[in-house]
């Protein structure tokens, strides 16, 4: 069973997400937050396998909230809005997936079921955008600060890699799903998991989207 934590601020919401969630075989809804505070208390609390987190809340904000979850439990974002800061926010602060509110129930519990699994899912209405945006803002920051001097912290983290987690990096970059991964290196998925936590703790990165980008950066 995949274990999920709803936390929005609004009960009718809330209880809109808990009817979907509840109708899947292989889910089961452990709380329910009010806030972002609270919601760092209860998945503290319970342990959940994923928190879907609302990004407007009273006393913490999601964003912050997740950039506090990291390591707890992994941050699916559902908002209603579609704002590149949230994105961004959501991104830098580790959350696994960005979703808007109108995604329908179905594409709801298939990223779930992504994020519980250990992949990272961004809605597609938003992805093209922050690619765009992405690129645009380097390209600005690169001309603003010059040619960009080497990380030593990077590049030793990068070298602490293994070849098996090479690999498994550059297939994270590829945008590849945990499975995907599984079935190109011909090893067990939970064993792809395994390799792809590690190069996140290697490399100080907090979600796969991170290092997705990371590696884009690298081989850009």
């Amino acid at each position: 069973m995949i274990r999920v934590l709803v936390a929005d601020d609004h009960a009718a919401v809330r209880a809109g997400l808990v009817l979907i969630l509840g109708g899947a075989d292989d889910v089961e809804v452990v709380g329910e937050a009010a806030d972002g505070e609270q919601a760092v208390t209860m998945a503290r609390a319970l342990r959940p396998d994923v928190v879907l987190m609302d990004v407007r809340m009273p006393r913490l904000d999601g964003i912050s909230a997740a950039r506090e979850l990291g390591g707890v439990a992994d941050v699916l974002i559902l908002t209603t809005f579609d704002l590149d800061e949230y994105v961004y926010g959501a991104l830098r602060a580790g959350a696994a997936g960005f979703l808007l509110k109108n995604t329908d129930a179905d594409s709801l519990l298939s990223a779930v079921r992504l994020v519980a699994r250990g992949d990272g899912i961004i809605s597609p209405s938003v992805t093209r955008r922050l690619i765009s945006t992405f690129a645009e803002r380097e390209d600005a920051a690169e001309r603003d600060r010059g040619p960009r001097p080497a990380s030593p912290p990077s590049a030793l983290a990068l070298a602490s890699l293994t070849p098996r987690e090479r690999e498994v990096l550059a297939c994270v970059g590829r945008g590849l799903s945990n499975a995907e991964i599984a079935r190109e290196l011909d090893m067990a998925e939970a064993t792809t998991k395994t390799h792809v936590s590690r190069v996140l703790n290697k490399l100080g990165l907090r979600s796969r989207v991170q290092a997705a980008i990371y590696y884009g950066e690298r081989e850009g």
